[in-house]
């Protein structure tokens, strides 16, 4: 099954600081939430706790190394591969939404990545690893400009050429 992340980053590569989006581009959730509606979203415990709740219309499976957490409507898995294992079970496309942790483990098994690159820098403590890479394509991109103009960009994964 396709598994994408989702990611907004500024130019150096931060995507939060201590939990917290270090800026307000208008139209960017938006776009968020047009590449995610009717899907299944992964997402480690603390990106869910910055966003507060499960998101309208979409799967949540919250990933965490506590066996007792639990929030309603969500459903949590200790892993990344059991996350998986569970967003396929609904039938939906299966996106990886932060943070940078659950990030760095889902980049090595992505079939694609929608990118949006705030076009500023911020000061953080959380980054998205170093992207793009060779494995990947891109495949579309649009410039929006906002109160902060912003890049999305679709990259898809290169097929690997049998020898």
């Amino acid at each position: 099954m396709p598994l994408e992340l989702v990611v907004a980053r500024s130019l150096n590569n931060v995507i939060g600081n201590n939990g917290d989006i270090p800026w307000k581009a208008r139209g960017e959730q938006k776009l968020f939430k047009e590449i995610t509606m009717n899907s299944a979203l992964i997402m480690g415990r603390k990106t869910f706790e910055s966003i507060g709740r499960p998101l309208p219309g979409r799967v949540t499976i919250i990933v965490t190394r506590n066996a007792q957490y639990h929030q309603p409507e969500c459903t949590t898995a200790s892993g990344l591969k059991e996350a998986i294992n569970i967003a396929n079970q609904y039938d939906k496309p299966v996106f990886v939404i932060g943070g940078g942790e659950i990030y760095s483990q889902a980049l090595p098994i992505a079939t694609g990545v929608h990118v949006t690159t705030i076009q500023c820098e911020v000061d953080g403590n959380i980054h998205f690893p170093i992207f793009p890479t060779d494995d990947f394509t891109l495949v579309k991109e649009s410039f929006f400009q906002s109160n902060i103009d912003y890049l999305y960009q679709h990259y898809e994964r290169r097929q690997q050429v049998e020898p």
